[in-house]
């Protein structure tokens, strides 16, 4: 089983190819690129974390569970994000910290912008909602990782690569 970490797939979403200026012809192809990419790296059995802002229609029938019960590849944890109230998306988890590969990640849709706003103890931070304007950033000494699909090719980003672009900031930030 790989664990991969997403955000802002906003499915359905017609306004955001124009907001983040997303490289694709209409809504149409935007869907079916993401769900693409998502089954070429998700395999079934393997774990997906959405970090908030799944799915955004305005036809109140639509619901956003038909993608990750019938399209998706793997099994997925949806972590709220502030589009994720009326999709159909059923979620309480809004924040959590989790141990990953040795290290305390505080996983949250939106980035904190401030060290007191970081859970005591962890050593860094997964988010998205802010798209494609940072891949990452440094909130004091932590390193705040950005996974919307709009800084990572419009795929979900494997743990492993997660700790490999750690490893290379921390190192870049050292130099």
């Amino acid at each position: 089983m790989n664990i991969f970490f997403i955000s802002d797939c906003h499915f359905e979403h017609f306004n955001i190819i124009k907001y983040c200026n997303r490289p694709f012809l209409n809504l149409d192809y935007m869907n079916e690129a993401l769900i693409e990419r998502w089954n070429k790296k998700v395999k079934p059995g393997d774990l997906v974390y959405h970090i908030g802002d799944f799915y955004m229609s305005r036809n109140p029938e639509a619901k956003g569970h038909r993608y990750y019960q019938f399209i998706l590849n793997g099994d997925i944890v949806h972590i709220r994000g502030n589009h994720d109230k009326n999709n159909g998306v059923k979620t309480l988890i809004t924040k959590c910290i989790m141990n990953v590969g040795g290290k305390k990640a505080f996983v949250t849709h939106r980035p904190p912008h401030s060290e007191a706003e970081i859970p005591h103890g962890c050593d860094f931070c997964i988010c998205g909602h802010v798209h494609q304007v940072y891949k990452h950033k440094w909130v004091g000494d932590i390193p705040v990782i950005n996974v919307s699909v709009d800084v990572w090719g419009f795929e979900p980003v494997s743990l492993l690569s997660i700790m490999k672009y750690l490893k290379k900031i921390k190192k870049e930030k050292r130099e």
